[in-house]
């Protein structure tokens, strides 16, 4: 019998040679600017053929059962589902059902419930739904302000982050993998978790310190992160699954997909949003073993993180956002050549399997459904919006087709159970709704010209591993918070000033250049102001004030208020978007009243 390097030799020289098979272009008839319209029209369809079985059939329970139009509780009973779609709901400008459901929320969502919960599906999902949800409501440059709100869900997710703080008290700062939100983690919790639970969290808890000014957040994420990278290889990789208390790896499989793989989506995204070059370091080294030990043109295999053995030739799901962090990170050939070979995959099965065999080049046992997921899609996007190669919005077109054809079912979309046989499965993940039609509907409306908020909206956003929408606004991407941007006024009273220079935030491009702020404050009289590129922090800032856009004159305080309300009017009027309603909208006004009685029917039935 042949010993195993040469077998892992022939399995190389036999990919090699095949690759063509995956990696020539198809013939396509192209997608025109009508069909794209038509196609974005169509995901749109789809989003509320399932958002409102959800509501209709699930709702308040976590998850829809599509087939049998039932409903489950699949992570802490909370309304899971609604939570997750807010932000798509306002992308898609739907101004009534987003203002309700966000009403809905914060007068009906508690978290003191004895429920024992996935740290890492509770943060990216119910945490990251609440403070994308909470940016939107609250500010009057996307468009979507509700004039009542009044900081619920960022309480919400304020009180949640703090319920899952307990998970953090480890050795290593890695986190336990579940937590109770009423009672902390059980003295019998596991100890092992994966590398991606433990390092996908820093966006979400970073953008809530950030927003309530408690470090604590931030800081305990990102000790989980080093924590991790502290215990990586020689050869810069890290493994699936690691003991919390001991720091020991007990599976060193290495690899981009399941169990890492939003492990590297965060290291680059935290430094992209935050500015923080601890981030951007780790990414770099991380990123270079990657390409160094798991990319065999242009597939990915699993190695031992030791001796970058390759113990799995598997094209997993999962791996399918990797072309899209790549546009990220600037690296967009091997992007281009990856998601060929991904989709690929797609065409030959009308979905993409759990896991794809590369030495048999056939689904793996074990292995055949596919759940809805995103990734893919995700990737399509941010590769079409690199290059506007018009071959990506065909690939869309063809996963449109492979859901409406198979996946759909009577009150949403199903699981495919087998991707072969394209059996349904009665299960529809939240994700669905808050990421595959997301980036279906994005890639088809940049195609028809783009009109929404993450396109044409008064910020840069930074998708979330669940993709919720992460604005990168001064408060939350500029060093320090609220002073650390040029012409910021800041009180010397009031401020921890580090330096007057510092160098410029790598986000500066991003949102062009900052106005003059200057913080609301009872001792203002008694204090001299400093303006330049300061470090430190300004609390109290009115809304103009927070995002760079009003200005007081330091010996005029009588005219602060008056400042202030002008502010607030220049921000509404410069960076407000009209968010007209399609004529081919799939819901009414009679709809939007029905939705509003389901969401009062639920509150009195708590």
């Amino acid at each position: 019998m042949p010993s195993a390097p040469i077998l892992l030799s022939l399995f190389f020289i036999f990919l090699s040679a095949y690759s063509h098979f995956f990696l020539h272009p198809a013939l396509a008839d192209g997608v025109t600017p009508e069909e794209a319209k038509q196609l974005r029209d169509e995901v749109r369809e789809m989003f509320y053929h399932a958002f409102n079985g959800y509501m209709d059939h699930a709702f308040p329970l976590d998850e829809l059962r599509p087939h049998s139009c039932g409903g489950e509780d699949s992570l802490g009973g909370y309304a899971l589902t609604l939570i997750d779609a807010l932000d798509t709901l306002a992308l898609l400008g739907d101004r009534d059902r987003f203002a309700a459901s966000v009403e809905w929320i914060g007068k009906n969502l508690q978290f003191n419930i004895n429920k024992t919960v996935s740290v890492f599906e509770t943060t990216i999902r119910v945490l990251g739904g609440l403070l994308s949800a909470h940016l939107i409501a609250s500010d009057y440059a996307t468009g979507m302000r509700i004039p009542t709100y009044d900081n619920q869900l960022l309480n919400l997710a304020e009180d949640l982050g703090r319920r899952l703080l307990p998970a953090f008290d480890t050795p290593s700062g890695i986190p336990f993998g579940s937590v109770n939100l009423m009672y902390g983690v059980d003295e019998h919790e596991s100890r092992i978790t994966s590398t991606a639970g433990g390092g996908t969290l820093s966006l979400e808890f970073g953008v809530l310190s950030r927003l309530t000014n408690d470090p604590i957040f931030e800081q305990v994420t990102k000790n989980a992160v080093r924590g991790l990278w502290a215990r990586r290889s020689k050869l810069n990789l890290v493994g699936a699954h690691i003991n919390v208390f001991t720091g020991e790896w007990t599976q060193k499989d290495a690899g981009i997909g399941t169990s890492i793989d939003s492990f590297y989506e965060y290291l680059l995204k935290a430094y992209l949003l935050f500015g923080d070059e601890e981030y951007l370091y780790i990414f770099q080294e991380a990123y270079a073993a990657a390409m160094r030990c798991l990319y065999n043109d242009p597939w990915y295999v699993e190695v031992n993180m030791d001796s970058a053995a390759v113990v799995w030739p598997l094209f997993n799901s999962l791996q399918a956002f990797w072309p899209g962090l790549q546009v990220l990170a600037g690296d967009i050939d091997p992007a281009i050549r990856t998601h060929t070979a991904f989709f690929s995959v797609w065409k030959r099965y009308g979905f993409t399997p759990e896991g794809f065999n590369l030495a048999t080049f056939s689904v793996q046992h074990g292995q055949r459904s596919y759940p809805l997921r995103p990734e893919l899609m995700e990737s399509t996007y941010w590769l079409y919006k690199a290059t506007r190669d018009p071959k990506y919005l065909d690939a869309g077109r063809e996963m449109v087709a492979s859901l409406q054809y198979s996946a759909r079912c009577p009150c949403g979309y199903c699981h495919i159970s087998d991707v072969e046989f394209h059996k349904q499965e009665d299960h529809m993940e939240s994700f669905f709704l808050a990421e595959t039609v997301k980036y279906l509907w994005l890639l088809f409306d940049l195609a028809v010209g783009p009109d929404n908020l993450v396109d044409n909206g008064p910020y840069k956003y930074i998708f979330s591993t669940e993709g919720h929408l992460l604005p990168a606004t001064p408060e939350i991407s500029l060093v320090q918070e609220h002073c650390s941007y040029f012409g910021a006024y800041c009180n010397t009273s009031n401020i921890r000033q580090d330096a007057s220079d510092v160098a410029t935030n790598p986000l500066d491009n991003l949102h062009g250049r900052v106005g003059t702020a200057l913080p609301s404050n009872s001792r203002f009289s008694d204090s001299t102001p400093i303006s330049g590129l300061i470090k430190g922090v300004c609390p109290g800032l009115t809304h103009g004030q927070k995002f760079g856009i009003s200005y007081v004159l330091p010996s005029h305080r009588a005219h602060e208020d008056v400042s202030r309300n002008q502010g607030e009017q220049t921000n509404a009027e410069s960076h407000s978007m009209v968010v007209v309603q399609s004529q081919n909208s799939d819901y009414s006004p009679s709809q939007n009243k029905n939705y509003h009685e389901k969401l009062v029917e639920s509150s009195e039935g708590e």
